[in-house]
């Protein structure tokens, strides 16, 4: 039985983790939440070889629930070990850090040169979360007068104007630099919480007419039929798609320019034609946007994060 619903959560697909020379080993990146306590102990990956990653000289890494260390080249990670029923050693890179797991019956010398041999992989993951959080961080939008944040691929600025009876969009004055005002009926006084909420409402009134007037301009290029729009307010997802033609796109995507967005609701519509990401599917996006992978490369998670 085909699959009713087709979520698009490989909009960027992660790397593959596994080296292909140890097929006792699976990986993938996540967060494990399970935690069994374990003996520090790590003394076989003090003598590692040396791994070349740029930037974590002298590093530490250390996931907040660790049970054990490892030495890798002059980087020290601590991470959430515990045994599982599963029947390989799994790795998982995620926000908290790095985390094992593995059998009951494999010996700790054996996780202790899995990590060895994965220290690569783990390595660079690592630096690739700690970069994604720093980004994160700086990309965070302080919810006050005057703050600033992405709209349709241009910077917008807040304005608190109790004047207003409803939020209205400014464009900016001629002659001036080229930043619109969406001028908010708050106070200045607003509580950082109103003024985020006020901001949602806003941009999910601006999202709907815009998601639709898209998805009725590409659909007959694709020749499908849609049925219905909803609006996703989803952490991980930039759209999904079901077989009866029911569409579902983040109002989120309000952050990016509009050929960004034209690309999120191809997608989305092809899956009408087909409901998987195999050959044929991109073949699909490819001909309805040649440049879709360009496009695919601009989006990231960090838009849905600073909410």
């Amino acid at each position: 039985m085909h699959r009713l619903l087709q979520f698009t959560r490989d909009l960027f697909e992660s790397e593959p983790g596994a080296a292909a020379d140890a097929p006792a080993v699976a990986s993938k990146t996540g967060d494990f939440k399970q935690i069994v306590p374990v003996v520090q102990v790590n003394r076989l990956l003090s003598a590692t070889e040396n791994i070349a990653v740029p930037g974590l000289s002298a590093s530490v890494f250390r996931h907040p629930r660790a049970s054990r260390e490892a030495l890798l080249g002059d980087v020290l990670v601590a991470y959430e070990f515990r045994r599982s029923t599963r029947r390989s050693i799994g790795f998982s890179v995620g926000a908290t850090g790095l985390a094992v797991s593995a059998p009951k019956w494999v010996a700790l010398r054996d996780i202790d040169l899995a990590v060895r041999e994965k220290s690569g992989w783990i390595l660079r993951k690592l630096q690739e979360t700690r970069e994604r959080h720093q980004r994160l961080e700086s990309g965070r939008i302080e919810w006050q007068d005057g703050a600033i944040l992405p709209f349709l691929g241009h910077p917008l600025r807040l304005v608190m104007d109790p004047r207003l009876g409803s939020s209205a969009l400014h464009a900016a004055a001629p002659g001036v630099a080229p930043m619109q005002t969406l001028r908010l009926a708050l106070s200045r006084e607003a509580t950082p919480e109103h003024i985020k909420q006020a901001v949602k409402v806003w941009l999910m009134q601006q999202a709907k007419p815009l998601f639709t007037a898209r998805l009725q301009h590409f659909a007959p290029h694709l020749d499908v039929q849609w049925r219905k729009l909803s609006l996703s307010s989803a952490s991980t997802r930039w759209g999904s798609a079901s077989a009866s033609g029911a569409i579902r796109l983040n109002w989120r995507l309000l952050d990016f320019k509009p050929e960004v967005i034209d690309y999120v609701v191809v997608h989305e519509l092809s899956h009408l034609r087909v409901m998987d990401h195999s050959a044929r599917f991109w073949a699909t996006v490819r001909g309805v946007m040649p440049d879709y992978a360009e496009l695919r490369a601009q989006l990231k998670d960090e838009s849905i994060a600073r909410w």
